[in-house]
């Protein structure tokens, strides 16, 4: 499966900005994948850290279900690829399992991305949400989730080019 990523307009309104930067990025996580076996996903390049393309995928699930269904909506939902009782499962993912594969988790990751844009599409930017005691703008958790990703793309990068040499993209 050939990835494609579309380049943000560059002359659009706010929303659509913002909402094509985060497409952007998701993008580019998908493609730091693209044509890798399932031992390079699983392979932590970069020692000592355990950090690996599949922990990656399996973290941004994680952290869309966190944002757009926790925060956003209000919604009480698990952590994906941690026990029910984790404390920390909105923000993990990182570790793997033998029984999880890109393949399951992209598909994973690709349904969480797909309730996130349901989730916001009815509301506003500046329609806020209950969040540490005060509350968050869509704004604000688009802007955020833009940082996050552009964060761990540059992780991916960095792994891809340690697993085969691959660099930019």
């Amino acid at each position: 499966m050939t990835v494609e990523r579309p380049m943000p307009p560059l002359d659009a309104d706010e929303r659509t900005t913002l909402e094509s930067w985060l497409d952007f990025y998701r993008s580019t996580l998908a493609m730091k994948c693209e044509g890798l076996s399932e031992e390079q996903v699983r392979r932590a390049s970069v020692t000592p850290s355990p950090l690996t393309l599949l922990g990656l995928v399996q973290h941004m699930a994680e952290v869309e279900r966190n944002w757009f269904r926790r925060v956003l909506t209000g919604e009480e939902v698990g952590p994906i690829h941690a026990p029910d009782d984790d404390p920390q499962g909105h923000d993990g993912g990182f570790d793997l399992t033998e029984n999880v594969s890109i393949a399951t988790a992209r598909q994973t990751w690709e349904a969480e991305i797909a309730l996130s844009r349901a989730n916001c599409a009815a509301r506003a930017l500046e329609q806020t949400s209950p969040f540490m005691g005060g509350a968050v703008t869509l704004r604000w958790i688009y802007t955020h989730m833009i940082a996050e990703y552009a964060r761990h793309c540059g992780h991916a990068d960095l792994l891809r080019e340690c697993i085969d040499g691959t660099t930019g993209v």
